[in-house]
């Protein structure tokens, strides 16, 4: 389970986040996951929960907001939400996709105590 490797990540980049904003913990931490992106959020959050003890996260909340595949049509230029990873544009029917979100996971916020 690779949510293991981006939880030590993530909180290795919040702790250092609060130690740059003079913060003392965190009570809430939000990420932005995408739906391409190949985390399980169930998942991100169990192994969340297992590695905060002990951390400045050790009583934080994490949030996460699941983003949808958003995708630029290159043949009519209209921007599409793909659904049911169906990558044909609905306008023009057009296959020449560019995937413009989606596919990250990004911390997007944090509160911290200081």
């Amino acid at each position: 389970m690779h949510e293991f490797s981006i939880v030590q990540s993530l909180l290795e980049l919040i702790e250092r986040n609060v130690e740059q904003n003079g913060g003392k913990y965190v009570t809430k931490a939000v990420v932005k996951i995408g739906k391409m992106s190949g985390v399980e959020p169930h998942l991100l959050k169990i192994a969340f929960d297992t590695f905060k003890e002990g951390t400045v996260c050790e009583n934080a909340e994490l949030e996460m907001i699941i983003q949808d595949v958003i995708a630029r049509c290159n043949s009519c230029g209209k921007e599409i939400l793909i659904d049911n990873y169906s990558f044909v544009c609905p306008v023009c029917e057009g296959t020449d996709l560019k995937i413009i979100d989606g596919e990250d996971m990004y911390l997007i916020s944090l509160e911290i105590e200081v």
